[in-house]
């Protein structure tokens, strides 16, 4: 049976019990990306943060159908396409090829559907004609227009006022400041389709209201996207939908933070302070990227620095190196046992080990609060590396640290955090962040070689300036038993 969860609900300004429309089952749509550029990590934070809600609600047991569309045809598209004299469609299908290769780089699950404006506009023209059959929406000089007057709850979900709004379209007919359009008559050097009402395209937000309502029905469960897409976007697709189906759209409206610059500003390609995924995953793995964006509420703004990045690496390699530590620890005797005998650190693991399942569920069921399980995982993995220095912990720490290795595999299935092997990761971030730091593998091996020789001559100030010019490089040497083995240095920047 499906876990129950509370969600905070944009329309009501309060965290509700979930209740779905049917039984065991959600229906969710999130608005897709706008593809006239590459995706940046503000517009990541919106894919991986409802990624990792629709794989939690599956881990979950709950059956969802999740909507994600590409906006193929819009302002910005054309614009973009008449400065670099390509035609619209074309420049779309190119940045779809781009956002899906940064999907499966950040390792997303792709959508059940994946819809399109250009390949949905039979279903955007029926709903807009419904709109006009119901007296919400008036033509005018081949637009169309929604009457924004006679939806007497426009601005629930925004908390706008009518009176003191108007829109960004502006063309002819237009009857009133906050009337918006849904579809505009044609223009030399766009793309046009034939309409009832003469040659021209959708207006931008029809365009989620067919495509959602076409898939999920008129009404249905969940509908998400960035927090800058509250007004206007997703009010006037309340407005539109209400009016077009004569019934309510959507029952919770889940609205994800932005990234903001430490000056308040907020991640934009018109700010030009942006930095592209593709970009940030040459030199970060993926997981990196999840944890910065799991780290906090997913609906509070999020902080970016260069340094943001590097910290939630080194946040990320902790947890990894708790894990190891815990792998590698034997024994099979009794774990209270154990922990009685090895002392206080052994048993604060085996507690926080074992009340972990509980912990973690309750923050998550709780508005998806991954922040705080999330605490609790980075509390856990203190506490394995403290019990890991123990002298016996490597021989008879295995029962006790049991509860431990389980809980990181219950953030892997559901948060999709620590999924590779401890190696594999390290192995992942040498490439990167050597290739980043300007550093070769081959260049540490040789130096490590030259070490090697220099404390078999005994000439130990050589070793030891070798092992300085690693560390500038941000190098770790470890020298074990079983011999020297290196790894790229992962400690947070201090702040400043």
């Amino acid at each position: 049976m499906a876990a129950p969860f509370q969600l905070y609900n944009t329309l009501s300004r309060q965290i509700e019990d979930f209740v779905p429309l049917e039984e065991g089952k959600i229906r969710i749509y999130v608005c897709g990306m706008t593809v006239y550029d590459h995706c940046h990590v503000g517009h990541a934070r919106a894919m991986v943060v409802f990624d990792a809600f629709v794989r939690y609600l599956r881990h979950r047991d709950w059956d969802v159908t999740f909507v994600r569309n590409f906006t193929d045809v819009d302002d910005k598209i054309i614009n973009r396409a008449n400065e670099l004299g390509e035609d619209p469609l074309a420049l779309a299908e190119r940045y779809i090829e781009h956002f899906q290769s940064d999907a499966e780089g950040l390792g997303l699950i792709s959508p059940d559907l994946e819809p399109r404006v250009s390949t949905s506009i039979q279903q955007i023209q029926d709903m807009i004609q419904d709109i006009i059959d119901n007296e919400h929406g008036y033509v005018a000089d081949g637009n169309v227009w929604f009457s924004v007057g006679t939806f007497g709850e426009y601005g629930k979900l925004s908390g706008q006022k009518v009176d003191e709004l108007r829109s960004a379209d502006d063309a002819s007919g237009k009857a009133h400041p906050a009337d918006f359009a849904l579809w505009k008559a044609v223009k030399p050097g766009e793309p046009s389709w034939d309409s009832p009402w003469g040659p021209g395209r959708p207006g931008w937000h029809i365009e989620c209201s067919a495509m959602s309502c076409t898939h999920l029905g008129a009404h249905y469960d969940i509908h998400g996207g960035g927090l800058d897409l509250v007004f206007p976007h997703h009010e006037n697709e309340v407005a539109q939908s209400e009016a077009a189906n004569k019934e309510k759209f959507v029952n919770y409206w889940m609205h994800n933070g932005l990234l903001t610059m430490k000056s308040g500003q907020k991640m934009g390609k018109s700010l030009g302070n942006v930095i592209n995924v593709h970009v940030a995953l040459e030199e970060f793995p993926a997981e990196t990227l999840r944890l910065y964006y799991l780290q906090n509420l997913y609906r509070s703004s999020l902080p970016w620095s260069g340094e943001a990045l590097p910290e939630a690496l080194a946040m990320l390699a902790r947890l990894y190196d708790a894990r190891e530590k815990a792998e590698a620890m034997g024994g099979s005797e009794d774990p209270e046992r154990v922990a009685a005998d090895l002392g206080e650190d052994a048993q604060q693991v085996l507690e926080l080990g074992q009340a972990f399942e509980g912990r973690f569920y309750e923050a998550m069921d709780h508005d998806f609060s991954t922040g705080q399980a999330l605490g609790y995982l980075f509390q856990l993995a203190r506490a394995v590396n403290r019990f890991a220095g123990h002298k016996k912990a490597k021989k008879r720490g295995g029962p006790v640290v049991a509860p431990a290795l389980q809980a990181f595999q219950t953030v892997a299935d559901a948060l999709q955090l620590m999924t590779m092997n401890t190696e594999d990761f390290h192995q992942e971030v040498k490439t990167k962040r050597l290739a980043a730091l300007g550093v070769s593998a081959k260049e540490v091996e040789n130096l490590l070689v030259e070490r090697t020789q220099a404390r078999t001559d005994k000439n130990w100030a050589r070793a030891d300036e070798i092992r300085e010019i690693l560390e500038a490089k941000k190098i770790a040497v470890m020298d074990t038993a079983e011999g020297v083995s290196w790894r790229v240095r992962l400690d947070a920047p201090s702040e400043g």
